[in-house]
């Protein structure tokens, strides 16, 4: 299953991330242990960013499925 956060706040990451856009997150424990999150930001790459300015969402397998079709 995967998993996916709401972006709260975008930094000063304009170009990267978008304020309330939901994005995949890919694991990675050290990051975690830093206070931050992996995830496919706006370009398309996987990005280290401040885990605070998300949020988790729940999503239905309808919803992810279209999300990771976008993803990939």
């Amino acid at each position: 299953m995967n998993h996916y956060v709401m972006c709260i706040d975008t930094g000063d990451y304009l170009t990267s991330l978008t304020l309330h856009k939901v994005y995949k997150v890919l694991p990675d424990a050290r990051a975690e242990h830093h206070g931050q999150i992996r995830v496919l930001d706006d370009s398309g790459e996987d990005y280290l960013f401040t885990a605070a300015w998300f949020v988790p969402v729940e999503l239905s397998a309808q919803g992810q499925a279209a999300l990771d079709k976008t993803a990939a």
